[in-house]
C-alpha cells in the first residue's frame, strides 16, 4: 500500500506517490480542478488511487509564517474531509509552509524555462510534502 501526496490549489492539485516501502515520493501529476467543486477531481483522484493502491493521503497544509492557518488552510482541510469521506481512506495534514518556493529554486538551479516550471512546480511541491512527511514517520 502506498501514500498519496497532495497540494492543493484553487485551480490545480499536485499529486506524488510513494514506493511500497514508504521510503521515497515522487511526483506523478498535476490535475486541473475547479475549487470548491469537488466533483472536478474526484473521477481523476478515484483512478489514481485505485491505480497505484493508496491507502493514506497527505494533503500539504498552508500556514502562514506565524503558524497560523488562513484562507487556504481551511480549503486544504475541507478537501481533507472530502477525500476521507468519498475514498475511505486516512487523511493526514502536513505543514507544507515554503515548499512551492523549495520547488521553484530547485527547478531554477536546474535553468528549467518558465513555460516548463509552471508545467512541473505543483507535483514538485506534492512531492517535497510527501518525501518531508514520509523523512519525519520513518
Amino acid at each position: 500500500m502506498k501514500t498519496m501526496g497532495l497540494d492543493v490549489g484553487e485551480k490545480t492539485i499536485g499529486v506524488a506517490v510513494s514506493d511500497g516501502l514508504g521510503w521515497t515520493a515522487q511526483g506523478i501529476t498535476t490535475l486541473k480542478w475547479t475549487e470548491p467543486d469537488f466533483d472536478t477531481a474526484h473521477g481523476a483522484l478515484k483512478k489514481l488511487i485505485e491505480e497505484h493502491d493508496v491507502s493514506k493521503m497527505v494533503i500539504g497544509l498552508p500556514k502562514n509564517m506565524n503558524g497560523t492557518v488562513g484562507p487556504r488552510g481551511e480549503a486544504s482541510k475541507d478537501f481533507g474531509v472530502k477525500i476521507e469521506e468519498a475514498f475511505e481512506i486516512p487523511v493526514v495534514f502536513w505543514d507544507e509552509r515554503l515548499t512551492t518556493m523549495a520547488a521553484e529554486r530547485v527547478l531554477l538551479n536546474a535553468d528549467v524555462s518558465r513555460k516548463k516550471r509552471k508545467k512541473v512546480i505543483d507535483k514538485m511541491a506534492a512531492g517535497i510534502i510527501l518525501q518531508s512527511y514520509l523523512d519525519a514517520n520513518q
